[in-house]
């Protein structure tokens, strides 16, 4: 916790804490993300979303994400009263529906955990999902949070018997509009990234089908993999997810379905 500062009451706006030749390509990042997240369906709420102009709720999404992964970035706390002060001065009242799924989409899409620390005081921090920390590896600190990807391709290994075809692992992950040699938004070119960076950062292996003629390629977890995170913890987390009302990653939902048959 030393390595964290709590929040700030002259605290500025998400969009100028950082500066901005930080802040503002976030925020043009996480609207992007924001606009290709906006067709999955909400997180259930007391307060309908439907009830929302669809365009002050995706304002409202993207700035909170924005001002979370600032925070993220920065290793410092916040809580429910900062977020209100900040991001929500006008529109308080739908605090509860954004705020909740925000939570899903920073968790399964970024693999970004907002946990409260402390109940009385009501502080959270955010913390890498599952405790991979790849994401700390970025240049920088540039670009957005990729860990969920890798949660998602980890699931697929696993339920694959360990050993994960790569044109299983592409045509899975073309269903949810990552597509080999096009530029995602949130995760970039998905063959340099899953075969290149995440291979040369140890989280992944991809090798050649012994024996295979045309070539076969296959994913297998890397030793970074086992040595943050275990089969016991993706499987916990995937079968979280699948009990959730949004379904940001409907691939998830359906190992863990497929798992408990």
């Amino acid at each position: 916790m030393s390595a964290l500062s709590k929040p700030e009451e002259d605290l500025q706006d998400p969009g100028k804490a950082q500066g901005p030749v930080e802040a503002q390509p976030l925020g043009a990042e996480v609207g992007e993300a924001a606009s290709h997240l906006a067709s999955y369906h909400p997180a259930s709420s007391s307060i309908p979303v439907e009830a929302l102009p669809q365009e002050i709720l995706d304002e409202m999404m993207t700035n909170l994400m924005t001002f979370l992964l600032l925070k993220y970035r920065a290793k410092k706390l916040t809580s429910p009263a900062e977020m209100l002060n900040k991001v929500f001065r006008d529109n308080q009242e739908y605090f509860p529906v954004v705020f909740s799924q925000a939570l899903e989409w920073l968790q399964v899409i970024f693999g970004v955990e907002v946990k409260e620390v402390d109940p009385t005081e009501h502080i959270y921090v955010m913390v890498p999902t599952l405790g991979l920390t790849c994401d700390e590896m970025l240049s920088d600190g540039q670009g957005l949070p990729k860990a969920g990807l890798l949660v998602l391709v980890l699931s697929m290994i696993m339920w694959s018997g360990d050993l994960a075809p790569a044109e299983v692992v592409w045509g899975a992950l073309s269903r949810i509009g990552v597509y080999v040699g096009s530029e995602h938004c949130i995760f970039g070119e998905p063959r340099e990234l899953l075969t290149q960076v995440w291979v040369r950062e140890g989280y992944l292996e991809y090798r050649q089908v012994p024996d295979s003629d045309p070539a076969r390629y296959e994913f297998l977890w890397g030793p970074r993999a086992y040595e943050e995170t275990s089969k016991q913890q993706v499987m916990a987390f995937v079968l979280r997810v699948r009990q959730r009302p949004l379904r940001a990653f409907p691939l998830l939902s359906e190992e863990a379905a497929r798992e408990e048959e």
